[in-house]
């Protein structure tokens, strides 16, 4: 018996070695674990460290995630990040404490895509011998909670008023740009230069890794009262998205300002009136817009159905299951279902069968700023294919 164990074991030993080096077989094995368990398995040996290191890896693990997203919740704004993966059902998944490093102001997130987050929070400053935010600067950061680590951006020009950002993907895998909004400073040659001449426009490139100024622009995106660091967005298919405030009232939207990768700017009218409550979604791949409207406990649902000539379909308008003294906080769309999050429930719409489902969130998180996202787990670096230098969330980082 001892020599048919030994035979045996020797067998399967063989077929595990012929199974371990057909990288096809083994990547796809491979590719459906957790990052978590990924990161443990690239101590095994050289062989899986190099396999799982590969861009092709990264790229194969990504495009399983894609197919398996989940909502990532961000309750309460601070300066250490608790992060929660929810499922539609309501199920957390996972909690996630993500202290990048100490003496950080509040933290938030602005916007998340293949597993990359982008936060962004004021820097510090001495003022009159006090320790204080600088409210005309914002610093910024491209972080993976899964593999822990995260990249502080290159500091942005001056601005003489809160900037806000926007963060394109694209065009190929791990690229990313952001177009930081500014308010130039007055300089003694420009006195009398007025607010609109001075508001410009500058992008960060992950393939350069350094700030380019574009120039004037002629429209900033509006500030939400919703989004203290005022930085509400949306990127769908190869553009980002924004409002642009109204002449009459600079707390609802009068219109969308939009740009692409080539960093072309252009705008594109609303559907109608729309409320202080809206906001523009990535619905099944379109660039939809969602507006509450308190007074009459109704929720309408726009989709720009062509992106070159823009015309807006309205997909749909339902009752909403709150009142009206409850403030819609934030809303996220994700696949044919829009998770809206007000202050006193979690809920779920399914825009197929036009269904509210409430999600037993609320006992488990205090509120302040709250924000949802799409979430796909990823090994995507934060640097993008360039990858500079990420710093770890165990650094320590003093004024």
């Amino acid at each position: 018996m001892g020599e048919t164990g030994g035979e045996c074991a020797h067998c399967t030993t063989d077929k595990w070695y012929e199974v371990e080096y057909a990288e096809n077989v083994l990547a796809n094995i491979l590719s459906r674990l957790p990052v978590k368990s990924l990161l443990v398995c690239k101590s095994v040996c050289k062989h899986w460290r190099q396999l799982i290191s590969s861009q092709a890896f990264t790229d194969l693990q990504l495009l399983w995630s894609k197919n398996h997203s989940i909502y990532i919740v961000y309750p309460y704004m601070d300066m250490i990040m608790k992060l929660y993966l929810v499922k539609d059902s309501g199920e957390i998944t996972k909690s996630i404490t993500f202290p990048y490093c100490d003496n950080l102001s509040t933290l938030t997130i602005i916007c998340s895509f293949d597993g990359l987050l982008c936060c962004i929070n004021y820097p510090w400053k001495v003022d009159s011998g006090m320790i204080v935010e600088d409210v005309t600067d914002l610093e910024i950061r491209i972080c993976n909670p899964d593999t822990r680590k995260a990249l502080l951006l290159p500091k942005g020009s001056p601005s003489e008023e809160n900037p806000s950002i926007g963060v394109a993907f694209g065009p190929q895998i791990n690229e990313y740009k952001i177009f930081r909004f500014f308010c130039a400073k007055l300089t003694s040659l420009a006195k009398h230069q007025s607010h609109a001449n001075r508001c410009q426009c500058e992008v960060y490139s992950s393939s350069m890794g350094s700030w380019s100024v574009i120039g004037r622009v002629p429209y900033c995106p509006m500030h939400s009262s919703h989004s203290p660091l005022g930085s509400n967005h949306v990127f769908v298919n190869g553009k980002i998205y924004w409002f642009i405030a109204s002449d009459e009232d600079h707390m609802i939207p009068g219109s969308i300002l939009a740009v692409d990768l080539e960093e072309t700017f252009g705008t594109i009218d609303l559907p109608k009136e729309v409320t202080e409550h809206s906001y523009l979604v990535d619905l099944e791949g379109c660039l939809s817009l969602v507006a509450v409207y308190d007074e009459d406990e109704i929720v309408n649902i726009w989709m720009l159905e062509d992106k070159n000539e823009p015309k807006w379909e309205l997909k749909c308008s339902d009752h909403v299951p709150f009142s009206n003294d409850e403030c819609v906080e934030f809303i996220v769309a994700r696949e044919n279902e829009i998770f809206f999050i007000t202050s006193n429930h979690y809920y779920i719409y399914d825009l197929d069968h036009r269904f509210w489902r409430e999600l037993d969130l609320s006992s488990f998180f205090e509120r302040k700023f709250p924000v949802a996202f799409a979430y796909t787990e990823s090994l995507l670096s934060c640097g993008g294919r360039m990858d500079p230098q990420t710093e770890d969330i165990s650094n320590k980082r003093s004024i």
